[in-house]
């Protein structure tokens, strides 16, 4: 059901829950539920009157709104439901368009559309409290000023600041920073906010537009000009143009989050500097055995120099939330890259095919870098079963099937 009954001690613990949270619609406070449109009113006549007089004064306004899950009343239908509450001591004036309270009954008829029962499996009457979708409307990336071929979702975004734990004054990094969708979310939350990206048109702004009927990015298309779009620019410390694959930064813990999208090599190329020559060659002069890593950077090495960029450069307690894209059939939690110094917090999926979806992976950080975790990765076993996923691009636009018709093909040979 898409409705929850939930026991919170107070109207302001609940204001503040719904200020933070993007999945849910809107707290009410439950006057009355039940079964069936007698159990309903048998339960609103329980309801303790001194609880519900503050709202139904004679000097107050208010509107009663119905909202109906998986199937659509007619004005006619709405109306006599309303008509049936009059048992309740309304006092106050209808107000339709700025009412000082507003009361919902809310229709549950079932999940689904294929078969909707002709009355409603439950049903609920309550005093609507908080609710703040229009957040994720306001932040649309549709209205937005400078967008991306890969520029993530509103909704995403201020869902990867929660699994953050961004809060104010905190500093939050995106290594892979793009349009800079990630760093609106937690600049919303007060946290400072910076990246690095290795495209050095996209952090300026440069270059071909993504927009459809725009050929070129306008002279002020940029990360600034997203923050400044919101009122956010106060929180912008600075995007720079770096490869991942090398940290910039001074030794030391940096950043309270870091909350990144990074390439999958379907619609942004998964690269990096450097050349094979330039490998050879280090590899010739070193005397350490040391593990080097193609420069065609691999989905696995993108991962693992991340969660190493991280263990390092996070403050204790502080979290990575990061997008990993896995091919279905062959997931297992086995292939989720793991590091000594960050534990898993949890892992969601988000389908983006039949046989392809991404996890939302939550990390924290539960133990001091040493030197000696440097590369730690590549001496466990977590290592190899991720790096199946370096043909990740291949499997997502291959398909089961073609994928299935292709190895009998090669056994036929």
């Amino acid at each position: 059901s898409p409705f929850w009954i939930l026991s919170i001690p107070s109207e302001e613990m609940a204001r503040g829950l719904m200020k933070r949270t993007v999945c849910a619609k809107s707290v009410f406070e439950l006057w009355g539920h039940g079964r069936s449109a007698g159990e309903l009113y048998a339960s609103l006549k329980s309801y303790p009157m001194d609880k519900m007089l503050p709202y139904l004064q004679s000097d107050s306004t208010y509107k009663v709104h119905i909202h109906t899950f998986n199937k659509t009343l007619t004005q006619a239908e709405k109306i006599k439901k309303i008509d049936a509450l009059e048992f309740l001591p309304f006092n106050g004036k209808v107000n339709l368009k700025n009412p000082e309270h507003v009361f919902w009954i809310l229709e549950d008829y079932g999940m689904d559309p294929n078969n909707v029962p002709e009355e409603p499996l439950h049903l609920y009457f309550g005093r609507w409290v908080h609710g703040q979708r229009e957040l994720i409307e306001s932040y649309s990336v549709k209205k937005r000023h400078f967008i991306g071929n890969t520029s993530m979702d509103a909704c995403l975004s201020f869902i990867m600041a929660n699994h953050g734990r961004v809060k104010p004054n905190d500093v939050v990094f995106d290594p892979f920073v793009g349009t800079g969708g990630l760093l609106i979310s937690s600049a919303h939350f007060g946290a400072y906010v910076c990246g690095t990206d290795i495209d050095y048109n996209t952090i300026h702004g440069l270059g071909k537009a993504t927009r459809k009927n725009q050929k070129w990015r306008g002279p002020d298309e940029n990360i600034r000009a997203n923050l400044r779009q919101y009122s956010l620019e106060k929180y912008y410390l600075d995007a720079l143009v770096s490869d991942s694959s090398k940290p910039i930064w001074r030794k030391g813990m940096l950043f309270d989050a870091i909350i990144t999208d990074p390439p999958y090599g379907i619609r942004e190329a998964t690269r990096r500097t450097g050349s094979q020559k330039e490998t050879v060659k280090s590899a010739e002069r070193s005397t350490e055995n040391q593990i080097f890593i193609s420069s065609n950077y691999h989905l696995s090495d993108i991962f693992f120099d991340l969660l190493k960029f991280a263990a390092e450069y996070l403050v204790m307690g502080g979290r990575l939330v990061y997008w990993l894209p896995v091919y279905r059939p062959e997931y297992t939690e086995e292939i989720i890259p793991r590091h000594p110094c960050l534990k898993l917090v949890s892992n969601c999926e988000q389908m983006l095919s039949s046989h392809t979806s991404r996890r939302l992976i939550t990390m924290e950080k539960v133990k001091e870098f040493k030197d000696q975790d440097q590369n730690s990765y590549s001496l466990d076993g977590q290592y190899m079963p991720y790096k199946g996923h370096n043909s990740f691009r291949e499997k997502y636009f291959s398909g089961v099937t073609k994928r299935i018709a292709k190895e009998e093909k090669d056994n036929q040979k």
